[in-house]
């Protein structure tokens, strides 16, 4: 590594909640030189950086990339070239589909020295929010994590919707929102009851966290009706049943 360069930090600021930020990932925050964030990481987060830092967007709305991944790569390099202390802060956890891993080989190939800092990942903490354990002894033994949305280059889906459609676990689903009506569809192409609970948590653990719940059937439907929107979470299994005694808590946020 070149000792003239700055350390590239990659930060997960988990889901939202700003009390489920890491010790460690607020300590960086505050003593960053430079910070390159997107919108994941939620307003009261993003409001609580320092004033001194530079703050970069980066963020990748819908329609609209302020910068691509590409450019995002070459940038965190570029202010660590100038010597800086640099947070790259993510949503989650940054190697849960945050494509984290590709900064991180990118940073190795410039010579740059980093320290990915974990997150608690939205897809546990947002459906235990919404009162969905993602197993639980009478319902699931096992879960995966999917993305919903793969990248639009690839000529070929990187999913087994086959053996998805027959895993007796909980799916949980990422980036889900614009391909849900797809996603439902191919679960039930390859035999997934119609009648399997599901759940869509936007803003999870957030003060504006909202719930929108039925089955692989009918839950495109209700989305559209409930005009849910990204970012959020979506939970397919029997799991989603227990929302309905666990999902009456009161989460209390700081």
């Amino acid at each position: 590594m070149n000792s003239g360069y700055g350390k590239v930090y990659l930060v997960g600021s988990g889901p939202g909640d700003p009390e489920l930020l890491t010790i460690k990932a607020r300590k960086l925050i505050d003593k960053a030189e430079v910070i390159v964030y997107d919108q994941l990481p939620g307003e009261a987060i993003l409001q609580s950086m320092p004033e001194a830092a530079e703050k970069i967007d980066a963020g990748k709305y819908a329609g609209n990339h302020k910068l691509t991944q590409t450019e995002i790569n070459d940038l965190i390099v570029k202010k660590a070239e100038e010597g800086t202390s640099v947070v790259r802060l993510k949503g989650g956890d940054p190697y849960m589909f945050g494509r984290g891993g590709e900064e991180a080989e990118k940073l190795v190939q410039a010579g740059i020295d980093f320290e990915v800092v974990p997150g608690i990942t939205s897809a546990i903490a947002v459906p235990a929010y919404a009162g969905i354990p993602v197993t639980h002894r009478d319902h699931a033994s096992m879960v995966t994590f999917i993305t919903g949305h793969e990248d639009p280059t690839k000529k070929e889906t990187g999913l087994d919707w086959e053996n998805l459609a027959r895993f007796p676990g909980t799916l949980v689903i990422f980036m889900g929102v614009k391909r849900l009506e797809q996603n439902m569809n191919a679960l039930k192409k390859y035999g997934k009851p119609p009648t399997t609970p599901v759940a869509i948590i936007e803003k999870g653990t957030r003060p504006d966290q909202r719930i929108t719940t039925g089955n692989i059937e009918n839950i495109a439907e209700k989305a559209k009706e409930a005009d849910v929107k990204a970012p959020a979470i979506t939970v397919v299994g029997d799991v989603v049943s227990v929302h309905d005694i666990l999902g009456m808590q009161k989460v209390l946020w700081g």
